[in-house]
């Protein structure tokens, strides 16, 4: 069978998967529509949560604080210290496994074990620690004190006790069992937030000479922090949220939770994908860009190919036998496709160019459409950061996510696509940049936010 791309192309049509069936313009204000009616607390698939943290406007040299970073796996705590130029420099970091993944913990028990990580930290540095910031990187509403209270963890923390608690407030008072007062802030942020943050240090902006503040009190103008990886967010700074009576002149951030961003125009083989999932009908832009789906789903196209006679090779029968696939295999696939590695590498002969070619195509497919459905939703959050602003210093796209950054074609489709929509009629002045450790250098700012 000979490498026919019109074909595939009239296969990827017809299914929905093909990313020319979307219009990008018209995708990206249907993003900003959602924003907005989610900002109003009406109907819509972006719930809009609002932070309670303001960006930034100026970092002290100088400054030193906490910042603890709560992961799935590990508790990372480190004293971080702004350079005179203000950028974050991590001066002290300790690693310990997350509490609650090596057993069942009560609530105090878990919070004794983070204060047991925090306190040498404060004791050490004593009366020079001017906050904590502190990533949790789960479900959690935030307060108007900028305390979280998680919402609900996954099976691999065994702490159902904490759920509905306060954390800020939980580590205080257990600062205060073990004989440690603090009095500063704590400022709880999710990893969408941190990113942002970590952004407003890292990233300079464009031509800027003197740091002053623009309308929105930002040094070089406004910061979008973007994950894209195994899950997929954004967050932005807003000066109108309605639901909340929120109106100022200082935005707080916002976390779009865009994962959940419903797209219209679903192909038949993602909705098929959908419904072997553990949420189905949520969740769909996520499962079309991010890494925990890209793998699977693109695995469930691939087997359709074969049963239309669309991809063809000697062991096709093994693929269609195949459980899953993971998008870290898939990724190396694609860097590697000569390699013969891996579980679809293994299963093509050298001899068979052609299919070689047809799967490389399909997946290719399945990425510029997820790196389009992701560039919308940054360009979305450009327009409505942008609306008002003096465009003289370029809205700053902070971004972080394995996704974004190593899968194979992912960063030059997405800022491809980010490029056209934003320079489609009119030019935005933009700037895309990876940040490097960004939970703990975003808690090391949202510190400073109180």
């Amino acid at each position: 069978m000979a490498f026919n791309p019109q074909e595939i192309s009239d296969f990827a049509h017809f299914y929905g998967f093909h990313y020319d069936s979307l219009d990008p313009i018209s995708l990206m204000r249907d993003v900003l529509n959602h924003m907005e009616r989610g900002l109003r607390g009406q109907s819509s698939s972006l719930p809009m949560i609002p932070s309670y943290i303001s960006p930034v406007s100026h970092v002290p040299p100088g400054k030193t604080v906490l910042a603890l970073d709560a992961g799935g796996t590990n508790l990372r705590a480190s004293l971080v210290r702004f350079d005179e130029g203000a950028k974050a420099v991590a001066q002290e970091t300790q690693k310990v496994p997350m509490p609650g993944t090596q057993g069942h913990l009560s609530a105090e028990q878990f919070f004794d074990r983070i204060a047991a990580v925090t306190a040498p930290f404060l004791e050490k540095a004593g009366s020079g620690v001017g906050g904590i910031g502190f990533t949790f990187s789960y479900p959690m509403t935030i307060t108007e004190d900028a305390d979280g209270i998680p919402m609900a963890f996954s099976k691999e923390l065994d702490i159902p006790e904490v759920t509905g608690k306060p954390v800020a407030k939980g580590l205080r008072e257990a600062l205060s069992r073990r004989g440690v007062k603090f009095s500063g802030p704590i400022v709880m942020l999710n990893d969408t937030v941190a990113t942002l943050l970590s952004g407003v240090v890292e990233i300079p902006a464009d031509g800027e000479e003197e740091k002053t503040a623009d309308s929105y009190g930002i040094p070089g103008g406004p910061v979008i922090g973007l994950i894209l990886g195994t899950g997929f967010n954004t967050a932005y700074p807003e000066k109108s949220i309605p639901k909340i009576g929120f109106e100022s002149a200082v935005p707080q951030i916002v976390v779009c939770e865009t994962g959940t961003f419903e797209i219209k125009c679903q192909g038949i083989l993602d909705r098929e994908y959908d419904a072997t999932t553990k949420n189905p009908g949520a969740y769909t832009l996520e499962k079309a860009t991010s890494g925990a789906y890209l793998g699977p789903l693109t695995l469930h196209i691939f087997k359709q190919a074969v049963k239309d006679g669309v991809l063809k090779f000697k062991r096709s029968d093994e693929l269609l036998a195949m459980q899953s696939l993971q998008t870290r295999d898939l990724n190396h696939f694609q860097h590697h496709p000569l390699a013969a590695e891996g579980p679809l590498g293994g299963i093509i002969g050298l001899d068979e160019a052609d299919a070689l070619a047809a799967i490389l195509y399909i997946a290719r497919l399945v990425t510029e459409r997820g790196a389009m459905l992701s560039a919308a939703v940054a360009a979305a959050g450009v327009e409505r950061v942008q609306s008002g602003y003096e465009g003289y210093s370029p809205v700053r796209v902070a971004v972080e996510g394995t996704t974004f950054m190593i899968y194979k074609g992912m960063r030059t489709a997405f800022e491809s696509w980010l490029h056209f929509m934003l320079f489609k009629g009119k030019p935005r002045s933009y700037v895309v940049a990876p940040v490097e450790q960004a939970s703990l250098f975003g808690a090391a700012v949202a510190a400073l936010s109180r």
